[in-house]
């Protein structure tokens, strides 16, 4: 079956080019281009026009609000419409969605810059309809995981929406609008060494591994296929879920785990209190089954001693005439902390499994899947759309699993690079606004590292060691035949001065949300990284538009 027709039919598409449809868009935008380069007097032929990308990189609402700010001034600095593409990890992801929400926001971008932060730095989600949210979740698909759990907990906190569009859907409204990309990884494939493609992208149109060139067609992730047939209809992610997709970045390590657990307890303790269900006279006892459950995770996560909480389970699942499981605590070492995480692990899964059987009822139901996903640790769960395919292209792994997770990006690289690196897009200049914590060129960094080892076309970066504690505004890596990188750090001496740590911490990538004071302030400082370097964006893309009329 050729490409097209695959694209036709909605079926699996593996081939190193571009969607039919990003094919057209391109043609498209380029004429876009072309005349933005000649109202900013940079003149040449539409063959000579550069394809630019445009990369976000995560940070939480920090990367939220520093892109919306960085774009605001790209906007009034005239250079937007020459933005083929737009790519985000992790929190800049929030901004994208949030952006592309409106029709051709790029054509009003000051309108929509008000309306999402009156937004963001409005009230919440109430309880009750992330609570409606989480149930819809739950039992409308095959596969819930924490990313689930971290959409309406977590991502609402700081998105102040529930948003329900799709993203296929808003294919045909940004026609004057960058092509967006949305980007996660494979967590197998990162967790598997000598694996090359853990980057997955997710455009309006397609969803699909960036480097090995095996897609989907958006609408259809998450489906069941077999032999690149479809075999079990999944609803499409909406946009609320994608945005936790894409922003999970937290999704490892102990603290987080700390933190989750607690925020079950809290919610789970509303939501209770807040259902009405005729099972209520189990309630109460599968509540403190619950309870305990979470409290005996924390202990071994904080090195205690957990038996206490098994003796009540104990006692209160004998009360209500359940067998009971005993706790092997002659067993436990807590001073082997991966040994004591395993027994609680194996303990929660046989306790949820036992539960499920007792108290199948909402909302015990889905508080009891949580708890199993949180000893299992699953994230982003999604049909594997390559199971079985007959195709010497694919890593075998890719073929064989029924099931693949993704997460967010910044686990393994904290900026989209790869989504772009992509040989068929042609890019001849990126432009990089890094808004992570810690090492500011870390992200530029890696890309060419990992580049060198994938054997893809990328500058070579030299940092002088003076710049990593106190970095400038404006970087530019250059090299033979590869794209120009242009690097901007979203703290620097410039317009942070001796201050950026004071910066950095004030803008903490996991804190309560930004105030609208905060949220202004953040802007601002984001878009003085535009506004103070136009004339050297220009040079560059200037520059771009030389070299590729050269070649």
């Amino acid at each position: 079956m050729s490409a097209s027709k695959l694209q036709e039919s909605g079926e699996v598409r593996i081939a190193h080019t571009l969607h039919t449809k990003e094919d057209e868009f391109v043609f498209e935008r380029r004429k876009t281009v072309f005349q933005s380069l000649q109202e900013l007097k940079i003149y040449c032929s539409e063959d000579a026009v550069p394809n630019i990308a445009l990369l976000g990189s995560g940070g939480g609402q920090r990367a939220m609000v520093g892109l919306l700010g960085s774009l605001v001034q790209l906007d009034k600095a005239g250079l937007l419409d020459c933005i083929l593409y737009l790519s985000g990890v992790s929190g800049s992801t929030w901004c994208m969605a949030s952006l592309y929400q409106e029709p051709d926001w790029s054509t009003k971008l000051e309108t929509v810059k008000n309306k999402i932060i009156r937004r963001i730095s409005g009230p919440g989600v109430r309880w009750g309809n992330a609570l409606a949210k989480l149930k819809k979740y739950y039992y409308g698909k095959d596969h819930f995981s924490l990313t689930d759990v971290w959409a309406v907990m977590i991502v609402t906190e700081y998105v102040k929406e529930i948003d329900e569009c799709k993203l296929s859907d808003q294919w045909d409204q940004h026609n004057k609008d960058p092509f967006p990309i949305y980007t996660v990884i494979d967590k197998q494939y990162k967790q598997c060494k000598d694996e090359k493609d853990p980057w997955f992208e997710i455009s309006p149109l397609e969803a699909g591994y960036s480097l090995t060139g095996a897609f989907v067609e958006t609408s259809s992730f998450g489906s069941q296929f077999d032999n690149g047939s479809k075999k079990k209809l999944q609803d499409e992610m909406d946009m609320l879920y994608l945005q936790a997709l894409c922003g999970s970045v937290l999704a490892d390590g102990d603290e987080i785990r700390k933190f989750l657990w607690q925020k079950i307890k809290g919610e789970c303790v509303e939501c209770v209190f807040s259902s009405k269900d005729p099972n209520a006279s189990h309630a109460e006892k599968c509540y403190q089954v619950l309870m305990d459950l979470v409290d005996m995770n924390l202990a071994v996560l904080n090195g205690k001693d957990p038996s206490a909480l098994d003796q009540s389970i104990r006692k209160t699942l004998n009360l209500s005439g359940g067998k009971h499981m005993d706790f092997p605590t002659e067993k436990l070492n807590l001073t082997d902390k991966q040994a004591a995480k395993l027994c609680i692990k194996q303990y929660t899964k046989d306790m949820c499994h036992n539960l499920r059987s007792w108290f199948s009822f909402w909302p015990f139901d889905v508080w009891i899947s949580i708890c199993r996903c949180m000893v299992q640790w699953i994230w982003g769960r999604k049909y594997d759309f390559l199971q079985n395919m007959n195709d010497e292209s694919i890593p075998s792994t890719l073929l064989k699993s029924e099931t693949r997770d993704y997460e967010d990006t910044g686990l393994f690289m904290n900026s989209p690079y790869f989504s772009v690196l992509r040989k068929e897009r042609n890019i001849d200049l990126i432009i990089s606004l890094d808004f992570s914590d810690g090492d500011p060129f870390m992200t530029v960094r890696e890309a060419a590292e990992m580049c060198e080892k994938l054997k893809i076309p990328f500058p070579e970066v030299n940092i002088p060691s003076e710049d990593v504690e106190k970095p400038k505004d404006f970087y530019v890596f250059k090299g033979t035949n590869t794209p120009t990188v242009i690097h901007i750090p979203l703290f620097n001496v410039v317009n942070c001065g001796d201050d950026i740590e004071t910066w950095s911490n004030k803008y903490r990538t996991f804190q309560v949300p930004y105030s609208a004071e905060m949220i202004t302030e953040l802007m601002e400082v984001a878009g003085k990284n535009i506004s103070n370097n136009r004339e050297k964006l220009l040079e560059q893309i200037g520059a771009a538009v030389r070299q590729k009329g050269h070649n």
